[in-house]
């Protein structure tokens, strides 16, 4: 039987069950079905939804680039975002990945975000009083290791706080941090937009 399983993971935890070096497991956090994983992953600095399930064919959609599902973030950042940071953003950026140059993709969406309402961290990010922090908002229909945080270093504006804040149209604005609830099939496939499909039960 398929489970579905949506989580705000919170500020410190890795995205597997078994803890890894200093940072604890979700196993600390929630009890699952043995077969239930999560599908992709938040580092271990990084917040915000998760999903965990045993369907293969979730899982396979999700994670397979051609699909081009839509993954949103709201980052905290060093210093006042502007528009003109927005822009730059916008255009791709050249980053770092495995040691290579890699000119990322334009983000599918990309603005200030001024409306902030999500959960205090703990640890709180560091707070410096010549320094301000802002926000903005960034969705990607691609994910290169820490891209978000080397594009945002790229222009100027390191990531202090980084918060998955929707994968499509499942919102971390409905969720507790740390809550963790279970979705039927068509409900999860309906807001992640896959089409109904048996080929990988």
């Amino acid at each position: 039987m398929h489970r579905y399983f949506v989580l705000n993971k919170p500020y410190g935890y890795v995205s597997q069950f078994s803890d890894e070096a200093k940072h604890p497991g979700l196993q600390r956090l929630i009890k699952l079905p043995k077969d239930v994983y999560p599908v992709g992953r938040l580092d271990s600095d990084s917040e915000g939804l998760l999903i965990l399930s045993n369907d293969n064919y979730l899982k396979h959609h999700l994670l397979t680039p051609q699909f081009k599902h839509k993954r949103t973030y709201a980052v905290q950042v060093d210093g006042t975002a502007t528009q003109v940071h927005i822009n730059l953003l916008k255009q791709g950026v050249q980053i770092s990945v495995e040691g290579k140059v890699y000119k990322t993709l334009p983000p599918h969406e990309a603005r200030l975000l001024h409306d902030i309402n999500f959960w205090a961290r703990n640890p709180p990010v560091r707070f410096r009083k010549s320094i301000p922090t802002s926000w903005i908002e960034m969705t990607f229909i691609e994910g290169k290791n820490r891209q978000l945080r080397k594009m945002t270093a790229a222009v100027g504006i390191p990531t202090l706080r980084l918060i998955r804040s929707a994968i499509e149209e499942i919102k971390v604005d409905e969720f507790r941090e740390g809550e963790l609830r279970e979705i039927e099939k068509e409900e999860i496939y309906k807001l992640l937009k896959i089409k109904n499909n048996n080929v990988f039960s």
